[in-house]
């Protein structure tokens, strides 16, 4: 989308009508709209008021400063000095182009009292503190102008104006305003969901709360080949249950890769407890798995509390498995639950010493 950009021109205007005229034609070759002290009659309190909204409405604004200080405003400085300060003090994009020798300008186009001379050096040393151009002539002034507004315009964009027929319809403006709340919404609620349970799961089992769970296991006495099949439950809590097989879906796990990963909790957290069983004596433990029923309540209960779901990646037809994997709040959980944490304890640094064959 074309842009054009409207620029005030602030100067004296008598004794610089030809230089103005060079910078109009310079901004009118760059397709900028020039705005200026032409277009107002003569300068009062509310015509001020006017200016000030021009000066809003510009994109850029241009100082040109010659050999004159300007008719004098209520405040004691001169209204072009008002307008550069007031450009200023607005945060609006500001260029100077200064007479590179004002004592050579003519008598008929300087300042003839000594007042308006020490008011128009003062003005002078203030604007060289900030960006500005010199220049000798007319012709020289329109060159300069013209490229250090491309310098500008590169350096700080600004708004500019645009062709009404190359602007959305309101119809479609506030269908893309929709939209692009409809985005912010759900940046905001995928944030959330990286720290925050979903709703609902208040009323749910979760966290340390502990869950029973059956297994089985096979027993085989030591010397003999024949075994047989044992029940028991135990009750890990829901945190277990999920630290338990979450970094198998760091990508994703299938069904079966996560049973066996509760399996071998079953026996980790069962098998020492069953040795010392007096009716398991001499046995040797295998085969602990859980029960299937169990199996399926523990992933319902887990994909129910927002931490795991089915995986959507794309995968060949013949392939009909299940595929699972962890939300963004499961990630979060499963590294608070398995990250490990600083050991601040002298302590620690010491090797505990095991006997046993190397």
């Amino acid at each position: 989308m074309e842009k054009r950009y409207q620029v005030f021109v602030s100067s004296t205007f008598r004794d610089l009508e030809h230089e103005r005229q060079e910078v109009m034609h310079a901004l009118l070759e760059l397709d900028c709209m020039p705005s200026g002290m032409e277009l107002f009659p003569a300068a009062n309190e509310s015509q001020w008021n006017l200016i000030k909204k021009v000066i809003d409405d510009c994109d850029y604004y241009i100082l040109i400063l010659a050999g004159r200080y300007g008719s004098i405003g209520p405040d004691g400085i001169s209204y072009t000095e008002m307008e550069y300060r007031y450009a200023l003090e607005s945060g609006k994009p500001t260029i100077a182009f200064l007479h590179r020798d004002p004592g050579k300008v003519i008598a008929d186009k300087s300042e003839s009292t000594d007042e308006g001379k020490t008011k128009l050096k003062a003005f002078r040393e203030s604007v060289e503190k900030k960006l500005c151009k010199h220049w000798d002539s007319p012709q020289e002034l329109g060159s300069v102008v013209s490229r250090s507004l491309i310098q500008l315009i590169k350096s700080t964009p600004a708004v500019g104006w645009v062709r009404a027929n190359e602007l959305a319809d309101r119809e479609a403006t506030m269908e893309l305003l929709q939209l692009r709340r409809k985005v912010e919404e759900l940046q905001t609620e995928i944030a959330r969901s990286r720290t925050s349970a979903p709703k609902g799961t208040e009323g749910l089992a979760q966290g340390d709360e502990e869950h029973s769970v059956h297994y089985s296991f096979n027993a085989t006495p030591l010397g003999s080949y024949q075994s047989t099949t044992w029940s028991a439950s135990f009750n890990p809590t829901w945190n277990e249950l999920f630290a338990s097989i979450a970094p198998l879906m760091i990508q994703e796990a299938t069904e079966p890769s996560l049973k066996s990963a509760l399996d071998r909790m079953a026996e980790n957290m069962n098998i020492e407890r069953l040795q010392a069983e007096k009716k398991l004596a001499r046995h040797s433990l295998a085969s602990f798995r859980i029960g299937q029923d169990d199996f399926q309540t523990i992933k319902v209960q887990l994909r129910a509390l927002g931490l795991i779901s089915r995986s959507e990646k794309t995968r060949s037809v013949k392939d009909s498995g299940t595929y699972w994997t962890l939300t963004p709040y499961g990630d979060e959980v499963m590294t608070q639950l398995r990250a490990i944490r600083k050991n601040h304890d002298a302590s620690s640094n010491v090797e505990e010493l095991v006997e046993g064959e190397e």
